[in-house]
C-alpha cells in the first residue's frame, strides 16, 4: 500500500507538471510595457530588411536554448539592428513562443517607427537603426513599479534601499561572471515575514565590465519606496519584487552545492523502519507540495496581473518628464570632489563662458568629465534640471552622453562621459598637431557632426535648437568620432514650432546667423549656418575670425571662401598639411556645401536632412550658391554704392557673448 500511495503522488506530480507547462504554453506572454520612437520612416527598403530580421529571430531555433540572438540586417541608412532576451530561467519551448508572438505584436504596435523597444514578463524585443543593444549607458528605457509604497517610516525605508541595492549589486556581479545567459536572481529575508526577490540580465554580447555597468546605472532609476520595480534598457534588465516572480528551483540549480549540515541530528535510522517512514512521508508530503506549488502559481499568476494593473510606466513617456525625475541621475557632492581630488588643478581640462571642466575618477573606475558652473552662471535650480532632464534623453553616438548632475547649496555640477581627445579646436588650430588630422578623418567628423545635429533636430524625441554649435563644442573620442556637446544654450521647439524670437541672445560671434545676431530669430537653419561655419573651419584649418586680405579689402573666412569660389578656385582653401592626399571631388563639395548653409535667407539653407545626403551620396545635386550672409564687400563692390539687401558686416571675434538687444 505504501509503494502503491508514493507512485500515485508522483503521478500526481506529473500530471500537474505537464498541466502547469501546457497552461502557460497556451497564454500569450504578459506585456509590461514598451518605448516607441517618434522618429518616423518611410524608407520601405528600411522596413524590408526590419520584416526579414524579424522572420530570422523567431525562425532560427538554435538560439532558443540559449534564450537570446541579435541580429543585423542591411547596409548604411538601411540597417536594421535587433535582439530578443528570454528570461533567463525560462526553458526554450517557452522562449520560443514568447519571440513568435513578439516580433507578430511589435510592428502593430509601433507602425513607421525606426525604432522600438517591448518588455513581456517573459522576454523582450527591440530593433533601431542604430547599435543601442551593445551599450552599457543608453538613455533609452523602460520603467515600471508598483504605485504601493513599502513604508511611511523613512528609517525602515532606507534599510530597504539599502537591502535592494545590495541584493542587486550582488546578482549583477553574479551574472557578469556567468559564462552563458548572463542571468542572476537572489533574494533575502528582509523582515521576519517580507522577503525581498531580485533577479538581473545582460546581452550575453557584453563584457563583464559592461554588464556590471549597465546594471548598476539601472539601479539609479529604481524608485526605491516601491514595493518593486523594474528597469530595462536595451542592453540589461533589473527587477526586485516582495514575491517571488522566477522559478526558484531552476535558479538554486544555477548556484554550486553547499555543504549543509543535516537538520536533524542523531544516529541513523534502522533500515527497515527507515524504508517505511521514507514512503509515509514521501506519500503525505508529495501531494501536499504538489498542491501548495498550483495553489502558489495560480495566487502568483493573479497577484501578478492585479499588480501589473497597478504599474505606472508613465516614467517612459514624456508625461513623466518632471523635475523630480531627475533624482534619478543625481550624484552626492562627496562623491564627485573626490572624483575629481578635490576639484585640482591637475585634474583641469578647461574652462568655458559657464564654469570649469575637471577630468574624475568613479569609485567603480569610471573616468568622467565634470563639468562644474560658475555661481555666477545665471542659471537656477529649476532652469538646471530641466537642461539636466533634455541632455538625458538625448543618445546618439555623436552626441556627448550626460551621465548625470549634482546639485548641492550653490554646486551645479554636470557629468558627461570622458571623451579622451578633447575638443575639436585642440588639433585644429594648433600648429604643431592639426597634421594629425588627415582629410579622410576631418570627412569622418563632418559627417559625424551632421549625423549628431541632424539627431538634435528631427530624429529624437524633442526638436532641439543647439544655438551654440562651434569647433570648441566638439569633443573627439580615441577614434576621432566627433561629439556635439555644451548643451547649456540649446531651445527645445514644440511640435509644430519651426521659429522663436529672443532679446537674449547667446553664443559665439562669427558662428551666429544673420537673423539671430542682428534680430534674435533662431531656428533649425540657425544651426545649418553654424553647421557652414564648422565645415570651413574644418577644411582650412582656419578660425572664422581671422581676417583675410583679398581683392585690396579684408575678410572674414565666410567671405573668403565665397572670393574663392566665384574666381573657381575653391581650393585654394584646403589646408595646407593635406599636401595632396585628398579627394579633389570631396572637397569641393563640401565648400559647396558650407556654402550653402550660410546663405542669407533660411530659405535658401538646406536641412539638416538634406545634407546628411549631401555628404553620403555623391549623385544629388546641389544648387548654386549665393552671396553668404554677413560678408565683407571689396572696394570695387562697395563703390556701386551702399546695398540695402546686403549687410556689410562680418564678426571678428570668436568670444561668446551672453546678452545682445536685437535691432
Amino acid at each position: 500500500m505504501p509503494g502503491y500511495t508514493s507512485l500515485n503522488s508522483l503521478f500526481l506530480l506529473a500530471f500537474f507538471i505537464t498541466y502547469l507547462r501546457a497552461s502557460a504554453q497556451l497564454q500569450d506572454p504578459t506585456y509590461v510595457s514598451q518605448q516607441c520612437t517618434n522618429r518616423i520612416s518611410r524608407n520601405a527598403t528600411y522596413f524590408f530588411n526590419l520584416q526579414t530580421l524579424l522572420t530570422s529571430l523567431s525562425s532560427n531555433t538554435a538560439f532558443f536554448s540559449i534564450g537570446s540572438q541579435s541580429l543585423t540586417k542591411g547596409q548604411n541608412d538601411d540597417m536594421v539592428f535587433g535582439l530578443y532576451l528570454c528570461k533567463g530561467d525560462l526553458s526554450p519551448e517557452a522562449c520560443r513562443d514568447c519571440v513568435l508572438f513578439a516580433t507578430k505584436d511589435a510592428p502593430n504596435r509601433c507602425p513607421g517607427g525606426k525604432e522600438f523597444l517591448i518588455q513581456y514578463d517573459e522576454c523582450m524585443l527591440g530593433y533601431s537603426d542604430r547599435n543601442i543593444f551593445s551599450d552599457a549607458v543608453t538613455t533609452t528605457r523602460i520603467i515600471t513599479w508598483n504605485p504601493q509604497k513599502i513604508t511611511e517610516n523613512q528609517d525602515l525605508s532606507d534599510r530597504f534601499n539599502d537591502a535592494v541595492v545590495a541584493l542587486i549589486n550582488k546578482s549583477a556581479m553574479e551574472a557578469a561572471n556567468s559564462t552563458t545567459k548572463k542571468f542572476a536572481a537572489n533574494k533575502t529575508n528582509f523582515t521576519s515575514s517580507r522577503t525581498i526577490y531580485t533577479s538581473v540580465q545582460c546581452n550575453p554580447e557584453l563584457s563583464g565590465e559592461d554588464c556590471v555597468t549597465c546594471l548598476q546605472r539601472s539601479i539609479k532609476d529604481f524608485y526605491f519606496n516601491s514595493v518593486g520595480g523594474r528597469v530595462l534598457v536595451p542592453s540589461c534588465n533589473s527587477r526586485y519584487e516582495l514575491y517571488p516572480f522566477y522559478n526558484e528551483i531552476f535558479v538554486t540549480s544555477l548556484s554550486p552545492p553547499v555543504n549543509s549540515p543535516p537538520l536533524v541530528s542523531g544516529p541513523p535510522l534502522p533500515p527497515g523502519k527507515g524504508r517505511d517512514w521514507t514512503v509515509i512521508i514521501l506519500a503525505i508530503c508529495v501531494p501536499f507540495s504538489v498542491f501548495v506549488l498550483f495553489l502558489g502559481a495560480v495566487l502568483s499568476y493573479r497577484v501578478t496581473k492585479r499588480v501589473k494593473k497597478t504599474y505606472d510606466s508613465t516614467a517612459a513617456d514624456d508625461e513623466g518628464d518632471d523635475i523630480t525625475t531627475a533624482g534619478s541621475l543625481q550624484f552626492d557632492f562627496k562623491v564627485i570632489e573626490a572624483a575629481t581630488d578635490k576639484f585640482s588643478i591637475s585634474n583641469k581640462l578647461g574652462q568655458g563662458g559657464f564654469g570649469k571642466v575637471y577630468k574624475g575618477t568613479l569609485p567603480n573606475g569610471l573616468q568622467v568629465a565634470v563639468k562644474r558652473l560658475s555661481k555666477t552662471s545665471g542659471q537656477g535650480e529649476k532652469e538646471f534640471k530641466n537642461e539636466v532632464l533634455l541632455v538625458a534623453k538625448l543618445q546618439h553616438r555623436n552626441l556627448v552622453k550626460l551621465l548625470g548632475f549634482c546639485l548641492e547649496r550653490e554646486e551645479k555640477i554636470l557629468v558627461y562621459e570622458f571623451v579622451s581627445n578633447k575638443s575639436l579646436d585642440y588639433f585644429l588650430f594648433d600648429s604643431s598637431k592639426h597634421s594629425q588630422l588627415d582629410w579622410n578623418t576631418r570627412y569622418k567628423i563632418i559627417r559625424g557632426i551632421a549625423r549628431g545635429i541632424l539627431y538634435l533636430h528631427q530624429d529624437s524625441r524633442l526638436t532641439i535648437i543647439h544655438r551654440d554649435l562651434k569647433v570648441g563644442n566638439i569633443l573627439l573620442d580615441a577614434d576621432m568620432n566627433p561629439k556635439v556637446a555644451d548643451f547649456g544654450m540649446a531651445r527645445i521647439f514644440e511640435m509644430d514650432q519651426t521659429e522663436a524670437n529672443t532679446r537674449r541672445v547667446v553664443g559665439t560671434y562669427g558662428y551666429m546667423s544673420p537673423e539671430y545676431a542682428m534680430y534674435g530669430q533662431f531656428s533649425m537653419k540657425s544651426d545649418v549656418y553654424s553647421f557652414g561655419v564648422l565645415v570651413l573651419e574644418i577644411i582650412s584649418g582656419r578660425k572664422n575670425s581671422s581676417l583675410y586680405q583679398m581683392d585690396g579689402s579684408v575678410c572674414n573666412l565666410v567671405t573668403y571662401t565665397w572670393r574663392l569660389w566665384s574666381k573657381g578656385s575653391p581650393l585654394e582653401l584646403v589646408d595646407m598639411s593635406f599636401g595632396d592626399n585628398y579627394q579633389r571631388n570631396e572637397i569641393s563639395r563640401c565648400i559647396h556645401i558650407a556654402l550653402l548653409c550660410v546663405q542669407e535667407d533660411t530659405g535658401d539653407r538646406p536641412t539638416m536632412s538634406g545634407i546628411v545626403q549631401m555628404l553620403t551620396t555623391s549623385s544629388i545635386s546641389l544648387a548654386v550658391p549665393r552671396p553668404p550672409g554677413l560678408f565683407f564687400k571689396s572696394n570695387q563692390e562697395q563703390a556701386g554704392g551702399p546695398s540695402m539687401d546686403k549687410p556689410v558686416l562680418c564678426s571678428i571675434d570668436d568670444a561668446p557673448i551672453t546678452s545682445v538687444s536685437p535691432r
